[in-house]
């Protein structure tokens, strides 16, 4: 009990286990000794007899080799040893650890620095566990991310073959019509327009699918597609073929499928592109003012296979869009309407009037107001593509350009759109043609 509480003391003091206590203290002695400090010849007995008793116990002469008669210090070692009697391992390491530091002030603040020594081991060694921890965490977070993302595209690319087989299954019959009459006797061609009709079909589809459909309906959409009845979707490409006869149907629902992405390009000679059409007068410029939008018409022509246009504009930028209406044009003539915000509510408010009040009202209390049922062509008037979105273009800087392949008969409406302008008026000039 009473070694106990020693060696208790001992560990309060120094903060330390008493045998690392000991190792230490014996490996200063081994090491100062003669340098930083020196013993008498009785301490040094001492701290020699400490450290058998700690090593053998009690002192056993019949298991020690006989000692010679000359052997002063072994004689004096074995005297010292013996006087330890039953003096405990631990005593004995307490008791050199205390002497050790009592002969040499040094030994306590090397045991301090060894502590510090120790403590700070111990607190990078507990970041690097830490930062190993944190690594791997990482890398497990990183792997269930790249592992989510992958299920997640599988699920796209599920998804979207499932939609693209529905598809294809309705239009192929229409596209193939197409692109028979575009390239008679080629069929390899045909093809190659066929899957490109599919491919636009498709990205179409996903667009008015993102205005109409939730996020994530997707794949419920494809699987009702696919379950559709065959025979039905073989009656409508019957009835579209009668009433095509060369793949564009005059109401547009299917012509509107055949719609090819627009080139646009810049061109730097701004100045010469305006100096021209100053020269060549007639109303290639006009005045777009504050809050309008100029519609620009142009019928498709007997004879054409590709619009061109260029515009530019003085000092400011200015909104374009191309569209295109699917009705077969009554005149050749180009033709500009301006608009404003007051004439479209107009216009809007003029659409609402001739139709059925009871089944406007019956829509809207089915979440599908007046507007999103003129957005998606459901009134009795001619089907409309867009084929550039209006966007803001920085054609004061430099001249735009872009072409466009005719998708059949109609009409191109550029809209130059300025609506968004609330004091500045744009001179706009522009040039459109077609080539055969």
């Amino acid at each position: 009990m009473c070694n106990n509480n020693k060696e208790e003391d001992i560990v309060g003091k120094w903060g330390l286990p008493l045998k690392e206590l000991y190792s230490f203290a014996l490996k200063f002695f081994k090491e100062k000794e003669g340098k930083a400090f020196h013993f008498t010849y009785d301490d040094k007995l001492k701290l020699v007899a400490y450290t058998r008793q700690v090593s053998h116990g009690k002192l056993d002469e019949s298991k020690l080799p006989p000692l010679g008669v000359f052997d002063v210090i072994g004689r004096d070692r074995r005297l010292a040893w013996q006087a330890l009697g039953d003096m405990s391992p631990e005593n004995s390491m307490i008791n050199f650890v205390k002497l050790v530091n009592k002969e040499c002030t040094l030994f306590k603040h090397t045991v301090e620095a060894y502590k510090a020594d120790l403590i700070e081991q111990k607190r990078i060694t507990e970041e690097n566990v830490k930062r190993e921890q944190e690594e791997m965490e990482k890398q497990f977070a990183l792997m269930a991310l790249k592992q989510k993302e992958e299920e997640e595209r599988c699920r796209q690319e599920n998804t979207k073959q499932l939609i693209q087989e529905a598809l294809n299954k309705q239009t192929y019959s229409q596209f193939l019509t197409y692109a028979q009459n575009q390239f008679p006797n080629n069929p390899d061609e045909q093809a190659v327009l066929v899957r490109q009709l599919q491919e636009q079909h498709y990205h179409q589809y996903m667009q008015q699918l993102q205005q109409n459909y939730e996020p994530g309906k997707e794949l419920e959409i494809a699987n009702a597609m696919m379950s559709a009845p065959e025979e039905k979707g073989n009656e409508n490409d019957n009835v579209c073929k009668e009433q095509c006869g060369n793949g564009q149907c005059p109401s547009g629902e299917c012509s509107v499928q055949t719609l090819f992405p627009a080139s646009m390009w810049t061109r730097k000679d701004i100045d010469e592109f305006k100096l021209s059409l100053q020269r060549e007068g007639g109303e290639a410029i006009i005045k777009v003012s504050h809050g309008e939008t100029v519609t620009v018409r142009v019928p498709t022509t007997e004879g054409g296979n590709c619009i061109f246009w260029e515009f530019a504009t003085d000092g400011h930028d200015i909104g374009f869009g191309l569209y295109f209406e699917w009705v077969k044009p009554d005149t050749t003539q180009v033709s500009v309407h301006v608009s404003d915000m007051e004439q479209e509510l107009d216009d809007l408010d003029d659409d609402e009037e001739n139709i059925n009040t009871d089944l406007l009202c019956e829509l809207e209390q089915n979440g599908i107001s007046f507007k999103d049922l003129k957005e998606s062509s459901l009134l009795d008037r001619p089907p409309l593509s867009c084929v550039i979105p209006i966007y803001r273009r920085d054609c004061h800087k430099e001249v735009y350009a872009g072409s466009h392949l005719y998708p059949g008969e109609g009409v191109y409406q550029l809209k130059f759109d300025n609506s968004y302008s609330l004091w500045r008026s744009k001179t706009l000039y522009y040039r459109i043609y077609y080539s055969q």
